[in-house]
């Protein structure tokens, strides 16, 4: 049976966790990390950067995921750099074609640069305003996507 990745994302999400550490730790079997050690390395991506707003959680988790799975290692060379630079490229502009967007505040309409480091309450009113969680399986959608692609 296939892993509904666009689930699991939002069913970690409606948990509590982050948009980041909902769609990295959606991946987390996938690319050998333990659970735990996931949720430690995305819970600073939330909120667009620690609530920052800036580039969407659930895309940074992308891009850590890519990394992870893709990533270069060797510093000096420009051909592999540019290939997993391209992978971050494409994966940014497939968000976009859904989101039109990978900044947190502008999908959220906010016109705050930074928010409040005090997270909000997760309520039912919280959820039903947010487009968060269809970003998330959004997100998921993609990387599932590009991971069974490549």
């Amino acid at each position: 049976m296939k892993k509904n990745y666009s689930e699991n994302g939002r069913k970690l999400f409606k948990e509590g966790y982050n948009c980041a550490q909902a769609v990295f730790c959606t991946f987390a079997d996938d690319l050998g990390i333990d659970f735990e050690t996931a949720l430690k390395l995305a819970s600073s991506f939330g909120g667009g950067m620690g609530r920052l707003r800036e580039v969407c959680g659930a895309v940074s988790a992308m891009f850590m995921a890519a990394g992870l799975k893709y990533g270069y290692t060797t510093p000096n060379n420009d051909i592999i750099k540019a290939e997993h630079y391209k992978r971050i490229q494409e994966l940014a502009e497939k968000f976009k074609e859904k989101h039109n967007t990978i900044i947190c505040r502008e999908l959220l309409g906010l016109k705050c640069q930074t928010d409040s480091p005090i997270p909000e309450k997760r309520t039912d009113e919280y959820y039903k305003n947010r487009p968060c969680e269809q970003i998330i399986a959004d997100a998921c959608e993609i990387m599932a996507d590009y991971l069974v692609k490549n």
